[in-house]
């Protein structure tokens, strides 16, 4: 299957990102900010959920049209820092099931450790929508998905804010099948392994963490 990756070309896109990049903004605004991004990258990365017939009656006649396929999607964050991405997606998909995957960063060896793990039933069964703000090594999102895999998920997709080659290198080389959507795509790594330019450690400007 050939891998593909989808980065988001609006104006809302870039002026929000811009927004997350300055070192200036604030915790509270920064996690509206990353909300707001969330919303505009699913409408593109969600865009083809399968979907199914059916038939409602308006106040004037019956109407065809189409529904979400049954059962409801599945948005597995990975913590700490998707789980803005989370409450983002289920005011698009209330009656979502959500699962977290919890992976913390390795600082000697930049590769994730984990330490959580919960996930909804009928994996198999359901459209499996990853989130994370940040693809940079592409260890914990590679990681993420094989697991996914290994407990059932089939249908799976990948939403970032902000990703490098490296990451998505890494990423479809393990998993082709999964697609990848961005809101932008950043030019590489520092030798730390963090994005640049990026806008440092999303999880610590997302909480507040970093002051």
């Amino acid at each position: 299957m050939t891998a593909t990756l989808t980065v988001v070309n609006h104006p809302l896109v870039s002026h929000k990102i811009s927004t997350l990049r300055d070192i200036k903004t604030e915790p509270e605004q920064f996690r509206r900010t990353c909300a707001e991004i969330t919303l505009l990258t699913a409408y593109e990365g969600l865009r083809d959920l399968a979907t199914t017939e059916t038939q409602v009656q308006t106040p004037v006649a019956p109407a065809a049209t189409r529904v979400l396929t049954t059962p409801a999607p599945a948005v597995i964050g990975i913590l700490r820092a998707g789980l803005v991405m989370v409450e983002a997606i289920l005011t698009l998909l209330p009656h979502a099931r959500v699962g977290h995957l919890g992976m913390q960063r390795n600082e000697a060896t930049h590769e994730p450790d984990w330490y959580y793990d919960k996930l909804p039933n009928r994996l198999a069964e359901r459209e499996v929508i990853v989130v994370d703000p940040m693809l940079a090594t592409g260890g914990s999102a590679s990681a993420a998905l094989s697991h996914l895999k290994d407990v059932g998920a089939t249908r799976l997709r990948l939403l970032c804010i902000i990703g490098c080659p490296e990451g998505v290198k890494t990423v479809h080389s393990a998993h082709a099948d999964v697609p990848i959507t961005l809101a932008a795509y950043d030019p590489g790594l520092t030798p730390n392994a963090y994005i640049t330019p990026g806008l440092g450690d999303a999880g610590d400007r997302i909480y507040g963490t970093d002051k």
